[in-house]
């Protein structure tokens, strides 16, 4: 090779390998713990958890202050992550799917002929809340009981009652609400095709094979050790409390059977939210065609709001519920805030970014009413807009304040 042709060559190569590798993001750790930092302060949080990395090579994980006044946090803490369980309900409907256990398209009537309308509607209509059953604990008499006792434990036959489930906001399929009773009879579903209890089903087909190692169920409102303590000013309106008046009580052990069906309500770690994020927003269980449904975003353009139904909205660029998941931009996400915890994961499939938060709020992060607002959604896209910053996360639907069992698409 001539002289010049080789100087040529080695030029591009030099240069080559100075050009970020694809699914790369060039990343300053401390502008991303700068923005931790921030954000602790900003959002007024006790504690905040996260992890960040590229490519599988961590950028960031730190934790900063504490559980209970005194003890500090740590990465190992255990918390509430409410509707993560979502997206493991799904990846367990899908590979139940494959293994043609069950048919996404089917009707439910087989496995729920006790419920209103089942011969309609289908597990993928439940899983994408399509099937047009209303939210049960959007029901005014629901969020009062939970509000009088947040430690009362609820069984499923009493959460599907405050559903009403004999009168349907739309026909299936023609609309979308987030509706905790869709996940409810979604799981109920699962169980009893799956021949075993729902727990045992996620943790062998989902968590297990995830290598989650600190996420489950304890059929309890208790967390196991170490615990990430939380506090709370949700009651404040239904206890009738001024505003001036000072009120923070611990919700740490707040029962939170309301949330997801038995065997789904689930505590875990920042690391197993790490994993969650990299696992089911890469697809690691599922077939390409299985994750192409689960991540789908075909509601776009085919939702409405409706009259009287706080969580129909139309899906967006920012916000399309796939299959227990969320596409916001080209991110995947799930972001529960319920009983004075928040946590938020976040996941780019093309650059291979995971990005997991949780955290726990002070009294000065509660509006006079008790509402807050998900810090940690807020937070995940705070990092993920420098990561890259060519490709943010979007902004949230709407950064509407949240209070009690009525959150709403947030738990």
């Amino acid at each position: 090779m001539p002289q010049s042709r080789r100087c040529r060559a080695l030029l591009l190569v030099l240069l080559l390998s100075l050009m970020p590798l694809p699914g790369r993001a060039a990343a300053d750790p401390a502008a991303l713990r700068s923005a931790v930092d921030d954000a602790r302060r900003q959002g007024q949080l006790r504690a905040v958890l996260v992890r960040v990395s590229v490519d599988g090579e961590d950028l960031l994980r730190m934790v900063s202050g504490e559980s209970l006044p005194g003890q500090p946090a740590t990465t190992a803490m255990r918390f509430r992550s409410g509707a993560v369980a979502m997206a493991y309900l799904a990846t367990l409907l899908l590979r139940l799917a494959e293994q043609g256990v069950v048919d996404l398209d089917a009707p439910v009537r087989r496995w729920l002929p006790e419920v209103p309308h089942t011969e309609r509607v289908s597990l993928r209509q439940l899983a994408q809340m399509t099937a047009g059953y209303r939210d049960d604990v959007r029901n005014p008499a629901f969020i009062a009981a939970f509000e009088r006792n947040p430690f009362r434990r609820w069984r499923s036959e009493q959460l599907l009652a405050f559903a009403e489930p004999a009168s349907l906001l739309y026909p299936p399929g023609t609309n979308w609400n987030y509706s905790h009773t869709s996940t409810l009879l979604l799981g109920m579903a699962l169980e009893r095709a799956g021949g075993a209890p729902l727990e045992r089903l996620l943790q062998q087909q989902v968590l297990s094979p995830l290598g989650l190692k600190h996420t489950g169920d304890t059929g309890t409102a208790a967390i196991p050790p170490p615990v990430l303590h939380a506090y709370s000013e949700e009651r404040r309106s239904a206890l009738a409390l001024p505003p001036e008046r000072g009120f923070l009580e611990e919700s740490t052990f707040w029962d939170p059977s309301w949330t997801l069906p038995a065997g789904a309500v689930q505590t875990t770690t920042l690391d197993d939210l790490h994993a969650t994020a990299v696992g089911i927003g890469g697809g690691a269980l599922l077939t390409p065609a299985s994750y192409r449904a689960m991540v789908n975003t075909d509601l776009r353009g085919r939702t409405t709001a409706l009259p009287g139904c706080g969580t129909c909205f139309p899906q967006s660029e920012g916000y399309t519920f796939g299959m227990g998941i969320v596409t916001t931009g080209r991110w995947l996400t799930q972001n529960p805030l319920f009983g004075g915890y928040a946590a938020a994961f976040g996941y780019h499939p093309q650059r291979r970014i995971a990005i997991a938060v949780a955290v726990t709020f002070r009294e000065e992060a509660f509006q006079p009413d008790g509402t807050y607002v998900n810090e940690a959604d807020r937070l995940f896209r705070r990092l993920g807009a420098l990561l890259p910053p060519e490709d943010p996360p979007p902004p949230p639907r709407q950064p509407r304040p949240a209070r009690g069992a009525g959150a709403g698409a947030a738990d």
